[in-house]
């Protein structure tokens, strides 16, 4: 198999490489069989998953309201404590205006996000 090409094909090595998990450890020589297999079907599974299974990084609206989840406030709470009016807190909500850089801090150190997350 030179490549992954379908769904069924990648189901099937994914449960091929949880029973090869079972048998090959840190001690597995890499000349073992089942450490050779297990290397070369993890290889063709992250080729298909880098093509099938891309993972976007989120955006800032997404974080900002994921923050606020967590700490369960509102919007207008959050814009309160970035001290911004609700109208500029909802236009950086929407994407249509970027946060300044106090605002960026103050998103950083009250929401926990990641500063270059907020600076793109």
């Amino acid at each position: 198999m030179a490549a992954i090409k379908t769904e069924q094909q990648y189901d099937v090595a994914i449960e091929r490489i949880e029973e090869l998990l079972r048998v090959v450890g840190n001690e597995t020589p890499s000349f073992d069989k089942n450490f050779i297999e297990l290397d070369f079907l993890s290889d063709l599974v992250a080729d298909y998953e880098a093509v099938h299974y891309q993972v976007r990084m989120p955006t800032l609206p997404e974080l900002i309201k994921s923050g606020m989840n967590e700490l369960k406030i509102n919007q207008e709470k959050l814009a309160e404590m970035l001290n911004i009016t609700s109208a500029n807190l909802s236009n950086i909500m929407r994407g249509k205006k970027f946060p300044s850089f106090r605002v960026a801090r103050k998103l950083h150190k009250t929401l926990k996000i990641d500063g270059n997350l907020i600076l793109g």
